[in-house]
């Protein structure tokens, strides 16, 4: 695996792969890499002959200055892992590559996806997520760009800014990877106190049991239902979202959507975790 550091040598690489004709898959990634990023990065290795894996911290999505500061960097560990996985590449960016006028994030209209979930609860998030990807792009040119399912709105998001800015890029979507215990992996489980990862399972398995729940009851009894259900945890429950997969808006009639998707917001402890489960 070929180790990169500067833009210099990175694009000499996806010139070479250009000149002969390789299809390049990308896996961005912010490091803290663990079984979800490496099955994004194996599903790439199937569909191109090139596998580029970015690492970098992007400080344009935070708007908790603490959590930025407190986000877990492993480098030496990422670069272990992705050695034994089928990567060709990782590429860690200087901050400059990524913002050589400085660090500000662009202005995007998203059709309102922005707005929803995520969008309330962290400002100028989505903008962050859309100046570094559509900058990714720009810098490695790929065919195909992989992004899991756990980060469901930021997907969404990724494909609109793809169609409204007419990038050439095909975007996978890959499904939500899970401990034994249902939790969604994700970097920042590694900050879960014990008796928070004993606990965290909890939001699947509540996600789960709405998910019966819903289909004879109404939306807003399912939504009571998950509140009712958080209450007798030790998480605090920030947001709970029946909504339409195309437009992220909360659905009011349930036999209206041909998808519907539930989304979770909740701490535990300090920690903010997501998750999200299809409905229908």
């Amino acid at each position: 695996m070929i180790i990169l550091r500067k833009l210099n040598d990175l694009n000499e690489i996806i010139s070479q792969q250009k000149k002969h004709h390789h299809s390049i898959g990308f896996v961005p990634t912010m490091g803290a890499l663990h079984e979800g990023h490496i099955s994004l990065v194996e599903e790439s290795a199937k569909e191109n002959d090139f596998t580029i894996v970015s690492v970098f911290v992007n400080p344009t999505q935070f708007n908790n200055a603490a959590d930025l500061e407190k986000y877990p960097r492993t480098e030496d560990v990422d670069i272990e892992i992705l050695s034994e996985s089928n990567a060709d590449a990782v590429f860690f960016p200087a901050i400059e590559d990524i913002y050589p006028h400085g660090q500000k994030a662009e202005k995007f209209d998203f059709n309102d996806l922005e707005n929803q979930m995520e969008g309330k609860f962290r400002p100028g998030h989505f903008d962050g997520v859309g100046t570094v990807v559509k900058r990714f792009f720009e810098l490695i040119e790929p065919d195909r760009a992989y992004f899991g399912e756990k980060d469901f709105q930021q997907l969404r998001i990724i494909r609109q800014l793809v169609e409204n800015e007419n990038i050439p890029v095909e975007i996978i979507s890959v499904p939500i990877k899970r401990e034994n215990d249902g939790l969604a992996m994700s970097s920042r489980n590694m900050r879960l106190t014990k008796e928070m990862r004993n606990e965290s399972p909890k939001i699947f398995r509540i996600l789960t049991q709405a998910k019966s729940f819903f289909e004879p009851h109404s939306i807003e009894e399912t939504r009571q239902f998950v509140k009712d259900e958080f209450s007798k945890t030790l998480l605090v429950l920030e947001y709970f979202e029946i909504a339409d997969e195309k437009t992220l808006k909360p659905v009011t009639d349930k036999s209206k959507p041909d998808d519907i998707r539930a989304f979770v917001a909740a701490f535990a402890g300090e920690i903010r975790l997501i998750d999200n489960l299809k409905f229908k």
